[in-house]
């Protein structure tokens, strides 16, 4: 996708047929507003014109076919909540148990998570409330209210520790993995990023930064969840299903460069320098300057800080579970190569590749 300037190499005259390629593109072109301003929702329109236009214009300036565009594959389904959580069986104890404990201040704990409104609690609230009894049970257990128990009591108040403290990595991940915030983001419902909506989304990337913090510090007594700032991050995790775009956009993206290389190794393979018309060329190097190329540098930018965000999160946690863990390989990883992203970056640098042989080859024979 370098600047295209060639000037025919046998000096040929362009014959009609190239030219009424170059009107079909044109056309095309104001085909595809229409057809933008018609359907504007339609998800992944405008990233795939833009495709589809780069394409066009190329095999118009290689007096070749263009490709016939198939459609990309949907991304996996999310796994379902029996694969994803984690059963962690409930701790029960009485209540006279309970109020033996009554200087650790967990009764009013417990007795909130007991009623009705703590049963249908969302599970960031679940979460916070195993944060906070797990800093009451582990700040108890460690001051002189210990000292005072009963030997009964005492060791009550160390097993239920000790429980809380096994299971808040499996609580931590499956208030993560329960909320509707972050499964969200995995909708199959999604399409591809508008060329104007690769901006950073700083804010949902600030919101996987705090879900990282609050993991990586579940267990630190030091730390204190607060319901606010929890709740306003996955506020904005719920504006848009960005995980679900960023891979749909880079096998969008992988699908029609693929196409386009698979186009130029035919048209290289027919003539070593198939680009013979110059003023074809400068329409499609004004194209990728304007059009393609910044949307491959800005959705390259946005996917990698929004993947390695995710990275981040999922590593931060403590446990996993098996069905996670080969959604996270096959869709999110930045180093599997069948993952979406390390195929949208072989793809480009193929298509950079092929670049660099036509131009390599069209100098060449201009020099001859």
């Amino acid at each position: 996708m370098e600047n295209v300037r060639f000037r025919p190499a046998d000096h040929r005259r362009v014959g009609p047929g190239a030219w009424q390629r170059v009107g079909e593109v044109l056309r095309l072109g104001l085909i595809v507003g229409v057809a933008l301003s018609l359907a504007g929702c339609e998800r992944g329109a405008e990233a795939e014109a833009l495709l589809q236009g780069y394409q066009q214009r190329l095999a118009a300036a290689l007096d070749v076919t263009p490709p016939s565009p198939t459609s990309p594959a949907n991304i996996a389904a999310f796994p379902d909540e029996d694969a994803r959580l984690f059963d962690i069986p409930e701790t029960r104890e009485g209540i006279l148990d309970i109020y033996a404990l009554r200087e650790c201040q967990i009764a009013a704990l417990v007795a909130n998570r007991n009623n009705q409104l703590g049963r249908v609690a969302a599970p960031s609230q679940r979460w916070l409330y195993e944060l906070r009894l797990w800093r009451r049970l582990h700040a108890c257990h460690q001051s002189e209210v210990a000292e005072r128990l009963d030997e009964d009591d005492r060791q009550r108040l160390e097993r239920l520790t000790r429980i809380k403290t096994e299971q808040m990595p499996m609580a931590s991940w499956n208030a993560l993995f329960a909320s509707e915030e972050w499964t969200g983001t995995f909708s199959r419902a999604s399409g591809p990023l508008a060329p104007d909506a690769l901006g950073r989304p700083e804010e949902a990337l600030a919101a996987l930064a705090y879900l990282r913090t609050m993991t990586a510090h579940q267990l630190d007594p030091d730390w204190q969840p607060d319901s606010a700032t929890l709740e306003h991050n996955l506020k904005a995790l719920r504006e848009a299903p960005f995980s679900a775009q960023v891979v749909r956009s880079l096998q969008l993206v992988d699908l029609r460069l693929r196409e386009t290389n698979r186009m130029m190794s035919r048209a290289m393979a027919e003539a070593s320098c198939p680009m013979t018309d110059d003023a074809q060329a400068m329409e499609l190097s004004r194209y990728t300057d304007d059009e393609l190329r910044p949307y491959l540098k800005n959705l390259t930018r946005v996917a990698d800080a929004w993947l390695s965000a995710v990275d981040a999160l999922l590593d931060a946690q403590r446990v996993s579970r098996e069905a996670i863990e080969a959604y996270r390989r096959d869709w999110l990883s930045l180093d599997h190569p069948r993952a979406p992203w390390q195929r949208f970056l072989d793809a480009r640098h193929t298509h950079r590749q092929h670049w660099a042989q036509l131009m390599r080859h069209c100098n060449n024979d201009e020099e001859t």
